[in-house]
């Protein structure tokens, strides 16, 4: 057996009430490492909740890549594109892509008896992905929108809704500026809450025909097409294979194709998650300085406490590398506990919020309505194999203290 091992169990395991200063110490040192794992856990399981529940938000909403019109104008004036139905299937056929759907889209004003509001009116076709809207849908249901005729029936937001006092059968009356001011009746037919305030405050969903017409188009025109990738990760390796399929054409109108991913069209939104990383970074480096330290004051006060047994060690002809692995080891122990109650703790916190979610957030500013989690696995044990290495590797220096000490003079010492 490895004695080294073997007197660092048993200094772990000396319950003799005797060394009254390390006992204090150790808990210190153990707490430590508790609270720092037991943060890191719940800022990076955190992090990563809100960072996929808000692109999942923008995605849901707009697709991952969007082809418009090179010559783009102004926000939500946009040129038109021809959407002819083999553009649509040579996009289909594409590796990685999963759906291909058309959009047109139109700002204008709602007006009721007592208010009024400004509003993109957004056209889909029958080929459109009402599954993420669908989650969402909190009164009415979604008609059938196609593109050969219109429905004059529309979604809209809770957030818009409560504004102007609208319920579902309401009919509202929307304005629309061009050479001339144009109106259309249009039925409220349900209701929606993605607590995304970009598009919650701003977007009505109606039929592609009715916003054609608005827009004063041909029936294969559109503002642009959205695009579903089966992979998140590989959104920019298809937008290139697409922009490079696109590079100077043009359709019969004499627009030019132009492909962007949807962290390109929303650069301000995923900058911001990016600096989400740069936040959990500061946090996992702080908890790995404050529990490294905890440990170091607390081996250090464990070795002056044992000197007189190192003494004894160095006596008998262990030396100073031996003697150093059997508080490195003892360390590893110590560590160890901590980093199970840290895990306890950080899980423990997690698990109540993702099922009871207790801890709210405003929605109008964060997006979602209460603080999300996620926990990855391989990121959960990485943070642990990362808290262990980091913690002992800062022990390795204090340890050297151990040679610094004299049998002769450390034997007598008590």
């Amino acid at each position: 057996m490895n004695w080294k091992l073997f007197i660092a169990r048993r200094i772990y395991k000396n319950n003799d009430g005797n060394k009254e200063v390390s006992k204090p110490a150790v808990r210190i040192a153990m707490a430590g490492i508790s609270i720092g794992l037991a943060v890191m856990i719940v800022s990076v399981a955190v992090v990563i909740g809100f960072k996929n529940q808000v692109r999942d938000k923008v995605v849901g909403l707009a697709s991952e890549v969007i082809v418009t019109s090179l010559d783009d104008a102004q926000l939500y004036m946009t040129a038109p594109i021809q959407a002819s139905d083999s553009l649509m299937e040579a996009l289909q056929q594409k590796p990685d892509i999963s759906h291909v759907q058309r959009y047109s889209v139109k700002p204008g004003m709602i007006m009721t008896d007592d208010s009024f509001q400004g509003m993109v009116v957004k056209g889909v076709g029958q080929e459109y992905d009402f599954s993420y809207i669908r989650e969402h849908i909190t009164e009415g249901e979604i008609p059938e929108f196609t593109d050969t005729a219109a429905t004059n029936k529309v979604l809209i937001s809770r957030s818009m809704a409560d504004k102007l006092k609208l319920k579902t059968g309401d009919r509202i009356y929307t304005y629309y500026v061009d050479d001339n001011v144009r109106a259309r009746r249009l039925t409220v037919a349900a209701i929606y809450q993605t607590n995304f305030s970009a598009f919650d405050d701003y977007f009505l969903l109606t039929d592609i025909y009715t916003v054609n017409r608005l827009n004063k188009w041909e029936a294969d025109q559109v503002s642009g097409i959205e695009i579903d990738v089966d992979d998140y990760s590989r959104i920019d390796a298809v937008n290139d294979d697409i922009r490079t399929g696109l590079f100077e054409a043009s359709d019969k109108y004499g627009q030019s194709y132009f492909s962007r991913t949807i962290v390109e069209a929303n650069p301000q939104i995923f900058a911001w998650l990016d600096l989400l990383d740069l936040n959990v970074w500061v946090i996992l480096i702080l908890m790995t300085g404050v529990a490294g330290f905890t440990m170091i004051s607390g081996l250090l006060i464990i070795i002056l406490e044992r000197t007189n047994m190192i003494g004894v060690l160095k006596a008998m002809g262990a030396d100073n590398n031996s003697i150093r692995k059997i508080f490195l080891s003892f360390s590893v122990f110590l560590i160890g506990r901590g980093m199970l109650w840290g895990n306890v703790i950080g899980l423990s916190l997690c698990l109540i919020q993702y099922f009871f979610e207790p801890i709210k957030l405003d929605p109008s500013v964060y997006y979602v309505s209460s603080v999300p989690i996620e926990l990855n696995f391989l990121i959960y044990i990485l943070l642990n194999v990362f808290t262990l290495v980091v913690s002992v590797l800062m022990l390795v220096g204090p340890s050297y203290l151990i040679s610094r000490i004299h049998p002769a003079r450390s034997i007598r010492y008590e």
